[in-house]
């Protein structure tokens, strides 16, 4: 497949995954910051990558001075991406006992009108909001905690204790600093998650002051901590086909440990095998358990000095008319390392 082809195709499936991510549990996150982000963040890689600047302003299609001010213009404003309307007006709406649709078009007077009335529609269908009445004396409040949990579904802390953790274990040691970076939060919002993990022993600190994990795992259907597996399991991917990468041309051996494939059946209701594929997910993940438990076994009665990380991801999706959830693909699946 042709470089930009490829390139191209893997944007889609990763928009695909953004999507998804920013509507899950009925909360519409920001993405207007996503563009800029991409480039900040591809503009470094590209660096990081031993590519000159003046290179990489022409593979933007983009004259090399305005390349570097665009780069510092986005680095200088990246850590506050703004609110949303979407959120604005939910928080008007939970802010008071009841709220007409004439107070809130009065609030939004600035706002598109008919994004205002999507905006909604759309926190009514998602059962965030409820109302009675119409046109303008119509009246919306917001569906009570006791209700739906509406804090636990907004965003906010919710998971970062463990997501900080899963980049501890990734990309670790480091310290607080960067890590709040990581997290596009303070160093004082991140000390207390941090100091967290440390009392559980999940995370430790080096003798140089720095952070570090033994492990990062997850339970099963873990309710806390979604976004860390979902990381987690991107990254292992990502790195994957990066290290398969480098290894272009290198010896078959050089590369026999390094590297995925994927398996496709298809498969009637009624087809013998249907029960085994369809636990075929199960299996590896209880063979990778077991082999992670006697290899932790063995590293704590002998400690000392661990030079080398594999890291093994499994993953499975269903795709069809029968298939959980309505997405072209939906894929589940956490990561385990041995």
């Amino acid at each position: 497949m042709h470089t930009q082809l490829l390139i191209d195709s893997i944007v889609r499936q990763v928009t695909v995954l953004i999507a998804q991510l920013a509507t899950s549990g009925g909360v519409r996150a920001p993405v207007a910051h996503i563009a800029n982000q991409v480039f900040v963040e591809l503009a470094r890689e590209l660096e990081a990558q031993g590519v000159s600047r003046k290179v990489s302003a022409d593979m933007f299609g983009m004259a090399l001075r305005g390349y570097l001010r665009k780069l510092q213009r986005l680095t200088e404003g990246q850590t506050d991406s703004g609110r949303t309307l979407w959120r604005a007006i939910l928080d008007h709406i939970v802010s008071q006992p009841l709220a007409t649709r004439a107070d809130i078009f009065e609030r939004f007077k600035r706002d598109d009108q008919l994004q205002v009335s999507a905006v909604l529609r759309d926190l009514k269908e998602s059962g965030l909001v409820f109302s009675s009445g119409r046109g303008d004396q119509a009246v919306y409040r917001a569906t009570t905690d006791d209700e739906l949990g509406l804090i636990s579904r907004l965003e906010g802390d919710h998971g970062l204790e463990e997501l900080a953790w899963g980049i501890i274990y990734r990309e670790g040691p480091l310290d607080v600093a960067t890590l709040g970076q990581r997290l596009g939060r303070s160093e004082g919002d991140v000390i207390g998650w941090v100091d967290a993990l440390l009392a559980s022993g999940r995370v430790q600190r080096r003798a140089d002051g720095l952070l570090g994990a033994d492990e990062f795992v997850l339970p099963l259907g873990s309710s806390a901590g979604w976004e860390a597996a979902v990381f987690d399991h991107v990254q292992a991917v990502v790195q994957t086909i990066c290290q398969r990468l480098r290894l272009l041309g290198s010896p078959a051996t050089a590369a026999r440990s390094v590297g995925g494939s994927t398996y496709g059946f298809e498969l009637s209701a009624d087809h013998p095998l249907h029960d085994e594929v369809l636990g075929l997910l199960e299996q590896l993940r209880t063979r990778a358990g077991e082999l992670r438990r006697r290899v932790d076994d063995y590293n704590r009665a002998h400690p000392g000095q661990r030079p080398l990380r594999v890291v093994t991801y499994i993953g499975q999706c269903t795709i069809g008319s029968d298939a959980p959830g309505t997405s072209e693909a939906s894929d589940e699946g956490e990561t385990l390392e041995p």
